[in-house]
C-alpha cells in the first residue's frame, strides 16, 4: 500500500501525477528510492539537479575535491560563493534549496575499492559522474557484485556517450570496454577541453535513464550506446550484448583497483630517508610553465611517452606524476606493460592537486 501524497507534493508533482506513465504510483516510488552520484561535476550537477527536482527521496554524492573556479563553466550546481568548498556539500546545499524535502547526503571522500561495496549497498541506482577510466570500472566492477544498476556518462570535447549497465541481467561495463584504453587515448576534460553545456546534455539524459530505471517505464539504455555531437547534434545508438565468455566479477582485489601509487607526503619522507627515486612529469609543455615539482629528471607529454619509452631508466624506482593523477596512472600501467616492474613504478597519487594541499600549499593549483 502506497502512502498517500501530501497536499504540498501534489502540488510540487503535479506534472508527473498527471502523466500516465507516473502518477501517483510512480510518484511515490520516486520519493521512495535512491540514487548515487559519483561526482558532483560537470555530469553530476545536472543529474542531481533533477533528480532531486523530480523526488527521489535519498540521494547520495561523492565527491573528495572542492569547487574551482575553473569548473564553473560547466559545473552549474556550484556557484562563486562555492569555491574552495567540498563538492558534495555544496551540491548537497544547492539541493537541499532546490527541495527541501529531499535526504541529501553529501560523502566527502574517493570511491575506492575499500568503500565502494558499502557505499553503493545503500542505493538502488548509481550515476557515473566522474572522468576516469579507474573509477568507471569500479563502480561496474561494484554494481555487479551487488546487482546495481548504473548509468554511465562521459564527455570529449564536443561528443558525449551514455549507457546503462547491469540493469535486468544485461550488459556490463566490461562488456562495452573489456581493458582500459591505452594512455594516449584517454585524456579527460581539463587536458583535452570539453563545451560547457556538453556535461548538460549527457547528464541530464543520465538523470532520465535513472528514472526510468526507477519507475519502469520505456526503453532503457541497456545494451546501447548513445552518442551525442553537440557540433552536429547528431545521435547514434550502437547496440552490443553481454560477454559469455567473460567471467563475473567476484571481488574487488588488486586487479580491478589499478596501479600502484604513494602519496606527496609518503614520497617527501623517503626522500628525506635517502630514496633517490627517478621523478617522470607527463604533464604538457604549457603545464610545466605553470608549475613543476622540485627535483624533476624527465618531461614527457603521456602521449608520448610509447615513443619515448627509451629515455626511462629501467634500473630505477620510478615515480610518475600529473595534474590530478589520472594521465600518470595510466602510463604506470603502460611502464608496467612494458616490462618495468610494477613494485618499481609508482603513481604519484593525486597529482600536483593533492601536493599542494598536503605538502606545500604554494604551489599551484590550476
Amino acid at each position: 500500500m502506497v502512502d498517500p501524497l501530501s497536499e504540498e507534493e501534489r502540488r510540487r508533482y503535479a506534472r508527473h501525477l498527471v502523466l500516465p506513465h507516473v502518477g501517483e504510483k510512480g510518484q511515490a516510488r520516486l520519493l521512495e528510492s535512491s540514487v548515487l552520484v559519483v561526482g558532483a561535476g560537470g555530469l553530476g550537477s545536472p543529474a542531481l539537479l533533477y533528480l532531486a527536482a523530480a523526488g527521489i527521496g535519498k540521494i547520495g554524492i561523492i565527491d573528495h575535491d572542492s569547487v574551482d573556479l575553473s569548473n564553473l563553466q560547466r559545473q552549474v550546481i556550484h556557484s562563486s560563493s562555492n569555491i574552495g568548498d567540498p563538492k558534495a556539500q555544496s551540491a548537497s546545499m544547492r539541493l537541499k534549496e532546490l527541495n527541501e524535502d529531499g535526504d541529501f547526503l553529501p560523502i566527502v571522500e574517493r570511491l575506492t575499492g575499500e568503500n565502494a561495496l558499502s557505499i553503493i549497498s545503500e542505493y538502488d541506482v548509481v550515476i557515473d559522474g566522474t572522468d576516469n577510466f579507474e573509477t568507471r570500472y569500479l563502480i561496474g566492477d561494484a554494481c555487479e557484485i551487488l546487482g546495481k544498476p548504473w548509468v554511465f556518462g562521459s564527455v570529449h570535447r564536443f561528443e558525449g556517450q551514455v549507457s546503462t549497465f547491469n540493469y535486468e541481467e544485461g550488459p556490463n561495463y566490461r562488456d562495452l570496454f573489456p581493458e582500459p584504453p591505452p594512455p594516449e587515448l584517454a585524456p579527460n576534460c581539463a587536458e583535452a577541453g570539453v563545451l560547457g553545456v556538453l556535461p548538460g546534455l549527457v547528464g541530464t539524459i543520465q538523470a532520465t535513464e535513472a528514472l526510468k530505471i526507477i519507475l519502469g517505464i520505456g526503453d532503457s539504455l541497456s545494451g546501447k550506446l548513445l552518442t551525442v555531437d553537440s557540433l552536429t547534434m547528431i545521435t547514434r545508438v550502437l547496440t552490443f550484448n553481454r560477454n559469455p565468455e567473460r567471467a563475473a566479477v567476484t571481488s574487488l582485489g588488486d586487479d580491478n583497483l589499478g596501479v600502484s601509487s604513494i602519496r606527496p607526503v609518503d614520497f617527501v619522507s623517503k626522500k628525506k630517508e635517502g630514496w633517490m627515486p627517478f621523478l617522470l612529469d607527463v604533464r604538457s609543455e604549457i603545464e610545466e610553465g605553470i608549475v613543476t615539482l622540485e627535483g624533476t629528471d624527465l618531461r614527457i607529454t603521456h602521449t608520448s611517452v610509447p615513443q619515448r619509452v627509451s629515455e626511462i631508466p629501467s634500473d630505477r624506482d620510478i615515480v610518475v606524476y600529473c595534474r590530478t593523477g589520472g594521465r600518470s596512472g595510466a602510463v604506470v600501467r603502460f611502464l608496467v606493460q612494458a616490462g618495468w616492474e610494477n613494485e618499481r613504478v609508482l603513481n604519484l597519487e593525486g597529482g600536483i592537486h593533492l601536493w599542494s594541499d598536503s605538502v606545500d600549499s604554494s604551489i599551484a593549483k590550476y
